[in-house]
């Protein structure tokens, strides 16, 4: 009788726990790189995180930088992920920007290790990023919800055709990253409590309410 052979479910086991053991150094590393950076982050730290061991994450990752790297393209694909479940219907068009401002506002909200990771590799000006294959593939798909409702406001004349979904993009972006990258020192500097629930809820508000604002018809602007 022929011996049955095994190798289907032992290669099937063995990636599903090679997988597994990848993704929890993934978990700390993220962890370890979003407190300390790149360069206070220790390969021994990391792996005594994920209760792994150093040869583990040289073996995964190549290097501390292929970690971080992987780091970094996890953090966008999970942030493009999010943004890939956004409806593309909502009605009214001004609806749909505020959904897509108030998503971006939101995750950067809930992930402070996202903003802390993008912080420290602006300090190294890119330059691990920039070695990843797979960075330009995460497009925003906020964009497509932007550009959609952009274009069935100006086609009704609600909102000016002069300004594009990157445009918008860019602008909450700005007013919710450096508010809640900057919060610590912003409150020492204001002399007020930045991250206060009923602060958040302001600048959210806020936030919307100068997109709107940003794209309405210039007959429709208050004048000076």
């Amino acid at each position: 009788m022929p011996r049955r052979s095994t190798s289907g479910p032992i290669r099937g086991t063995r990636a599903a726990a090679a997988q597994a053991t990848r993704e929890t150094i993934l978990r700390a590393a993220t962890r370890i790189f979003a407190r300390r950076g790149f360069d206070g982050a220790r390969v021994d730290a990391i792996s005594k995180a994920s209760r792994s061991f150093d040869r583990m994450i040289y073996y995964y990752f190549g290097s501390k930088e292929g970690l971080y790297v992987a780091v970094l393209e996890e953090q966008y694909r999970r942030f493009n992920e999010a943004e890939s479940k956004l409806p593309l219907d909502v009605e009214p068009p001004d609806e749909a920007v505020a959904v897509a401002a108030r998503f971006m506002w939101n995750y950067y909200r809930r992930h402070p290790e996202f903003i802390a990771l993008l912080n420290d590799e602006n300090l190294h000006r890119g330059r691990h990023i920039a070695k990843s294959p797979r960075a330009s593939a995460f497009s925003p798909s906020a964009m497509r919800l932007l550009r959609d409702a952009l274009a069935r406001g100006a086609a009704r004349g609600l909102f000016r055709s002069t300004v594009s979904a990157r445009d918008i993009y860019l602008m909450v972006a700005a007013m919710g990253y450096f508010y809640l990258g900057n919060r610590h020192t912003l409150s020492a500097f204001l002399g007020e409590r930045t991250d206060s629930p009923a602060a958040l809820a302001h600048w959210e508000a806020f936030i919307v309410d100068t997109v709107r604002r940003a794209l309405l018809p210039p007959d429709t602007l208050p004048a000076r």
